[in-house]
């Protein structure tokens, strides 16, 4: 299967035709490249807040509701572009209000139908400043041709989430991200090989790129998309499939063979996998020893 990793930059349009155009021109470039599957980033949804009023647009938490009549037709945009080119889609995350709590939602589009997953670990920003709170539902995607996970930006970085995901079957997980510092772009990068290398799968990171100085919630944005496999055998030695350019909008593509990736963990040099689980415990017995 040929992926597609977006580095896409936060637009800002007049009218929601605009926007819907511009998403259709992504997927088909995508789709030339011969892309099977899409990946764009956390948060690429808050280019949305560009049609709001410009006192909500300027508004850090009021902005969120306001998102909510878009709701419906940004995903169905992605789905009927899903189901036209017979691809699968991971649209561009947004916050969504739900039952009085905000979550961040990725929606994954088929030919099929469609599906989402919650982002579960939030960053200091989105509690502390936008009042984004976390889902607790992890989600295995069966897409036919593999099976998917996805982990939003900083859940990327935790690795127990990425580990219960391969456990449930996934052999490729989604990795979304918005940062806007590099180190926070560094961080879910290394976040990424790590959990590409600990459970022995792919991982794909998409980043938002570029300034949108209108947006109190995505004006500064760094990054570059990355396809990440386990640094063994049949792989790249630094477990590198593509990485992109920084902060530079376009597609990445990787075209990810999952038989040999299952057969690798049996011929391996190393079996993380394997290992980890057999090492697995509720909680390890440490002892602290005194030197002093």
């Amino acid at each position: 299967m040929k992926l597609a990793a977006a580095q896409y930059p936060i637009g800002r349009f007049s009218d929601f035709s605009g926007w819907r155009e511009n998403a259709a021109h992504w997927v088909e470039d995508a789709i030339r490249g011969g892309a099977r599957l899409l990946v764009f980033p956390e948060y690429g949804g808050m280019e949305l807040t560009s049609l709001l009023p410009e006192k909500l647009q300027a508004d850090l938490r009021a902005q969120i509701p306001a998102l909510g009549r878009f709701h419906d037709d940004f995903v169905a945009t992605y789905a009927a572009l899903a189901k036209r080119h017979g691809v699968h889609i991971l649209a561009p995350s947004l916050p969504v209000e739900i039952d009085g709590a905000i979550r961040n939602r990725a929606w994954l589009l088929s030919p099929q139908g469609a599906a989402f997953q919650d982002k579960r670990q939030m960053t200091r920003f989105e509690k502390e400043q936008w009042g984004v709170t976390g889902g607790e539902t992890l989600k295995v995607f069966d897409i036919g041709a593999a099976r998917i996970g996805i982990a939003i930006c900083y859940d990327i970085e935790f690795p127990l989430i990425a580990h219960a995901l391969s456990a449930a079957g996934a052999d490729l997980v989604l990795a979304p991200s918005c940062t806007d510092t590099l180190a926070g772009a560094h961080r879910v990068h290394v976040g990424a090989a790590a959990r590409a290398l600990e459970n022995q799968i792919y991982v794909a990171l998409s980043p938002t790129v570029g300034e949108a100085p209108w947006s109190p919630a995505v004006d500064v944005n760094n990054g570059w998309a990355a396809v990440y496999a386990t640094p063994d055998r049949g792989f790249p030695d630094d477990g590198v499939l593509a990485r992109g350019a920084f902060n530079q909008p376009g597609w990445i593509y990787a075209d990810l063979d999952f038989a040999r990736l299952r057969a690798a963990r049996d011929t391996a040099q190393v079996f993380t996998r394997k290992d980890w689980d057999s090492q697995s415990r509720p909680s390890l017995a440490v002892e602290t020893v005194t030197l002093a």
